[in-house]
């Protein structure tokens, strides 16, 4: 993602992503598909390698029973680092679908700052950026009277997790990892830091703190929510059970296990300058590569006039040797409301030149009342650092929680 919890998750239908607790992949729970910690659980899948039952799961509407036999909401956390500027991907692949989250979950969404500081960052612009992505999550849609808004460094429960779960993550664990790897690669040895190694395990405690039950996961992030899953196992296996409860705790398990939340089929939002490979990133160098939420028409339009297409005379979607016509359709889909037939019968027939301009009126009129929304809300910055300071508390007071059962678990003394 540019990095962000479990954000890079798209929905390419008119529906939002749901519940899959119900699901049972050939009859087996899918947490039991799922590789469990290497100590207590023999021949499972490996971290690192391909996690199958991730891709091989849909999602079903929730069951009656489970929305309306409990008033007790099921918990989503869910955020993006507020490095550049939030961009389509962003917006289309994990915060448009939280608007439809929060009316049926009880959800946390948080701008991840401390995962900012994992490379190297203008110092000066990270205050600003934190703010700004704040204001973008409001004038999206998010309601703060649904879902707590804050930032991930307003609540030093975060770290201090980390640090518990640090201790019980095996190196080898985090030297599989991908993203790392990859990022380290092409930052160089002498601006990698230990940060960027460990990151992946204050992802886990982002996760883990809140007792997450469900958590929304594209491609980027399976491994990271594999990680989460072992950890969270790991650590009831070594400090639950009977062994918390004999040293005063109600014993059971520490943390909730988390599920992925995985949408209905569809594409991510991928770069405007190549449509196969790259997926549409604020660490791309070329700002042309994306449509950020906040450009001007004048820079939409430019955008979309150069983007990269095809030689091809009609517009289609699924043909594999079309990657850019395919993920141009797929942007007007989610940004119109339409259906992937009504796109099909309207756009079949127009050359470029012409869906170029449609798609263009089509992003300036879906992301303008956006812009004039945030506009107020950065007008007015007590009111949004009062909304943050709320979702903080609130936060805080679920975390709290957490971090005091573990702290008890591992025989800490008590304060």
């Amino acid at each position: 993602m540019a990095r962000s919890i479990l954000s890079h998750f798209l929905i390419l239908s008119n529906t939002s992503p749901r519940s899959i607790s119900s699901l049972r992949p050939s009859g087996v729970h899918l947490r039991k598909c799922l590789s469990r910690t290497a100590i207590f659980h023999q021949n499972r899948l490996r971290i690192g390698e391909n996690l199958r039952c991730f891709c091989s799961v849909s999602v079903s509407e929730p069951s009656t029973s489970e929305t309306s036999s409990s008033s007790v909401k099921k918990r989503i956390v869910s955020g993006v680092q507020p490095t550049g500027s939030i961009h389509l991907g962003n917006y289309l692949g994990a915060i448009k679908n939280w608007i439809d989250l929060q009316n049926t979950y009880e959800t946390l969404f948080f701008i991840v700052d401390l995962h900012a500081i994992t490379l190297p960052y203008d110092t000066q612009q990270l205050s600003k950026s934190t703010r700004d992505t704040a204001a973008l999550y409001l004038a999206c849609g998010v309601d703060s009277s649904k879902a707590s808004v804050f930032v991930q460094s307003h609540v030093r429960a975060h770290v201090e997790l980390m640090w518990l779960l640090s201790s019980t993550t095996p190196i080898g664990w985090l030297n599989r990892m991908i993203q790392f790897k990859e990022k380290s690669r092409k930052a160089g040895d002498e601006n990698v830091g230990v940060a960027l190694l460990t990151y992946p395990v204050l992802m886990a405690s982002d996760i883990l703190l809140y007792q997450s039950d469900f958590v929304p996961v594209g491609e980027d992030q399976k491994q990271h929510l594999e990680l989460t899953r072992e950890l969270a196992e790991r650590v009831n296996y070594l400090y639950g059970g009977r062994k918390w409860k004999k040293l005063g705790g109600r014993g059971g398990a520490l943390f909730k296990v988390p599920e992925p939340l995985i949408p209905p089929t569809g594409a991510r939002v991928m770069s405007l300058t190549d449509g196969l490979s790259k997926v549409m990133s604020k660490s791309a160098p070329s700002d042309q590569s994306r449509i950020n939420l906040l450009d001007s028409k004048d820079a939409i339009a430019n955008k979309i006039k150069r983007c990269k297409t095809d030689s091809f005379t009609s517009l289609e979607f699924d043909n594999p040797e079309r990657p850019e016509c395919n993920n141009l359709l797929s942007v007007y889909q989610l940004i119109t409301g339409k259906t992937k037939q009504e796109v099909v019968e309207e756009c079949k027939d127009m050359n470029w030149g012409t869906f170029k301009t449609v798609l263009t009126d089509a992003l300036i009129d879906h992301l303008n009342p956006i812009q004039i929304r945030y506009a107020e809300i950065m007008s007015d910055t007590t009111y949004l650092d009062n909304i943050l300071a709320e979702g903080a508390t609130k936060a805080s007071s679920i975390a709290d929680v957490t971090l005091n059962n573990l702290y008890q678990a591992m025989g800490f003394l008590r304060r």
